[in-house]
């Protein structure tokens, strides 16, 4: 029997192809069908080239050249490119491999960008198209009729990069088309899945909505593995090196197997940590499962938590936060009136609750005592405050928990509660339950940040624990303290079944390795582990801005002169502040130098919109963008450091912005810069290694 062979392609391949005439449309596809019944060279046709280790092939077809590469079951569409003579035949130009290893040994890098010429750009001369935009190239490529009046007249391409009022998405499309990307950026793009031809005459047609992410070997691994082990699965690593892709998968490979085993309607749960990422992840189950994403539940924790407790107890009444440091210093006096124990004993519990601030004592009280649901003072004694850099002794914390009592029985007398109580509540109510909502699978993405008694409430949901999958990463953590995850739960024990993924598909070598150093004083899971990667650029950039309004202009320059080096548009940059407020007078001084701006809340997020996004640090988690700048700290609060805050607590929120800023960092595809204050800057933002940074003229 022949070998059945399934097609990859690159997105740029898929973009010539449909730039082609209908005659050479059909024939190219007829070549690929040709590749499909047998991918290996005939030396006429069909010719191995020397590069890639002898990986890279190339087929003609017509005037055309298919470059492409295989290994069974998949044959993956490099390139198409037009040539009349025999150029490809013996050997292929420098421009086309565009600084390509012939040998491909890992030291391939595509030509770096400029930096200087980034943030002080000169007036370049004008670069003509190599063929003019028709009207029959336009609708070939699916660009709608409304466009076709601005885009007809274009005859260069930087009047193309600057045609108002067309989305960035047709701009690129079209300047793929037009010009060639070298082979080495090529290599970098994703791969997706179309399984013949007709899949490929469906999307030209508008019939087939996208195509599906090919996993690498090592992701595919890990959407069967340990499946039918007794236990959940654990997936560690790094930011981007789809962790959460491979969730994805691993819900659908769950599916078909409840489905083999005769479950006719299976639940599944798929959690993730943020709204944004609730509606991102909906999009790609859509593509993955169609139909079959009815059986799929996607949700926050919080959201599922909230909705059990209504369902059964009525509507929580949160407290915030500005309410809750009222109350306590409300209590405050009551509890120092009441401390328990011999005179000694009350000024050392006295002491301490003097020294704390009123943040440090909530986030003890909350992500200590309420969220490891600890329910006696013996209990909060013996535990472990793993994260937690200020000491404790027995009677120092005998003081924050008669304090917690206290403001406890106040919260109660309003009807009020606190996130964490909620979540403890709805942990308990699940355990109580005759008859818990269960699902026959639970699959957890990002569960760093979720504190122990929601990762209980989850494992409580999953009916069989090795139906249970969580990812996690542990130094992406930007709240609460570290756990041992079999101190969670019995059932969160991962002894032979973690997982850990080594290659960063998002970000380049020269980001990801920047980024983890400046982390180093703020590690949490200091397992040393070897990353590889596959994309390669200029070192991340750090900038000393004097003033909001040269930080606007330089924003300004950087989004738009970056966008272009790296030929993509304004809607690949994202600004990521500490604050809302930062956040919004950035994407205000940006709108008011005409580069189109939004700031968007976790709630607004839409990453559809055009122009630049603004959004926060925080709110950033688990999103990517090809173009990311770090802004917003001048006159800034950050990080926020009560009055009198002791050294041990100001070291661990230090700690913890670090983790903040690294996520933050470890969004970028591309190109990262980070501007920092020319004055006073904060010990965050000094101190970059000059080896890994480009940093100008700057003394950060």
């Amino acid at each position: 029997m022949a070998d059945t062979w399934l097609i990859t392609q690159k997105p740029s391949f898929i973009t010539e192809w449909m730039g082609l005439p209908p005659k050479e449309s059909h024939q190219v596809l007829e070549k690929i069908n040709l590749l499909l019944q047998d991918p290996t060279p005939d030396a006429k046709v069909k010719k191995q080239l020397k590069y890639m280790g002898g990986k890279l092939h190339r087929l003609r077809a017509g005037r055309y050249r298919i470059f492409y590469t295989f290994e069974h079951p998949y044959v993956s569409l490099l390139a198409l490119r037009k040539r009349d003579d025999d150029t490809y035949d013996d050997n292929i130009d420098a421009e086309f491999l565009g600084g390509l290893d012939p040998d491909l040994t890992g030291g391939s890098q595509p030509q770096q960008p400029n930096w200087e010429k980034i943030f002080a750009p000169q007036e370049t001369p004008k670069t003509p198209l190599p063929e003019p935009i028709t009207a029959d190239l336009l609708e070939r490529l699916r660009i709608p009729k409304v466009c076709h009046p601005r885009l007809l007249p274009i005859q260069d391409r930087e009047t193309l990069f600057d045609c108002p009022g067309i989305p960035d998405d047709i701009i690129l499309k079209l300047d793929e088309y037009l010009f060639e990307r070298p082979l080495i950026e090529v290599l970098q793009q994703p791969d997706f899945i179309a399984h013949d031809t007709a899949d490929l005459l469906r999307f030209k047609a508008g019939d087939l909505l996208g195509f599906l992410l090919k996993l690498n070997p090592e992701q595919e691994k890990f959407v069967t593995w340990a499946a039918n082990a007794k236990g959940p699965t654990l997936l560690k690593g790094s930011p981007g090196t789809g962790k959460s892709t491979v969730a994805l998968y691993r819900t659908r490979e769950i599916l078909h197997r409840l489905k083999a085993a005769g479950v006719e309607s299976p639940r599944i749960l798929f959690t993730t940590y943020t709204n944004a990422l609730v509606t991102f992840s909906e999009q790609l189950l859509k593509q993955l499962l169609g139909d079959d994403l009815r059986y799929v539940e996607v949700k926050t924790a919080d959201k599922k938590i909230g909705a059990l407790i209504h369902s059964v107890t009525g509507k929580p009444n949160i407290v915030d936060d500005r309410d809750l440091k009222q109350i306590l210093a409300k209590v405050m006096d009551a509890v120092m009136a009441s401390l328990p124990g011999n005179l000694l004993q009350q000024q050392a519990q006295r002491l301490i609750l003097e020294r704390l601030p009123s943040d440090y004592l909530l986030e003890e009280i909350g992500s200590i005592i309420e969220s490891r649901e600890l329910t006696t003072l013996e209990d909060y004694q013996a535990t472990s405050r793993a994260g937690r850099m200020v000491p404790l002794n027995r009677v120092q914390r005998q003081a924050i928990w008669h304090l917690r009592e206290h403001l406890n029985q106040h919260l109660a007398a309003q009807g009020w509660e606190t996130w964490e109580q909620l979540r403890s509540r709805g942990a308990e109510l699940l355990r109580t339950l005759e008859n818990p909502p269960v699902y026959d699978a639970v699959i957890v993405d990002e569960a760093q940040d979720l504190p122990p008694n929601t990762l209980r409430f989850l494992v409580q949901l999953c009916q069989a624990p090795n139906r249970l999958f969580i990812t996690a990463d542990a130094n992406q953590s930007i709240y609460g303290s570290s756990f041992r995850w079999g101190d969670v739960h019995s059932d969160l024990r991962f002894v032979g079944r973690t997982g850990i993924l080594r290659t960063n598909h998002r970000t380049t070598a020269e980001i990801d390795t920047a980024a983890h150093h400046y982390l180093q004083a703020g590690l949490l899971d200091d397992e040393l582990i070897e990353r590889q990667y596959i994309n390669y650029g200029p070192p991340p950039a750090v900038r000393a801005v004097a003033d909001t309004a040269a930080e606007g202009q330089l924003l300004a320059q950087f989004c738009r002169m970056a966008a272009r080096e790296f030929r993509l548009g304004i809607d690949a940059c994202a600004i990521l502040t500490p604050s809302e407020r930062s956040g919004k007078d950035i994407a205000g001084q940006l709108s008011y130098l005409g580069l189109e701006a939004t700031f968007m809340g976790s709630k607004e997020l839409d990453l559809n919109k055009t122009g630049v996004k603004v959004l926060t640090l925080k709110g950033a988690k688990g999103l990517e963008f090809p173009i990311v700048a770090i802004a917003g700290f001048i006159g800034s609060r950050f990080p926020y450091m009560p009055k009198a805050t002791p050294e041990e607590a100001v070291q661990e929120i230090l700690t913890r912005e670090r983790r903040t800023l690294f996520v933050g960092m470890t969004r970028a595809m591309r190109a990262l810069l980070v501007v920092v204050p020319e004055k006073k800057p904060s010990v965050l933002l000094q101190g970059f290694d000059e080896s890994l940074w480009n940093l100008g003229k700057t003394t950060a």
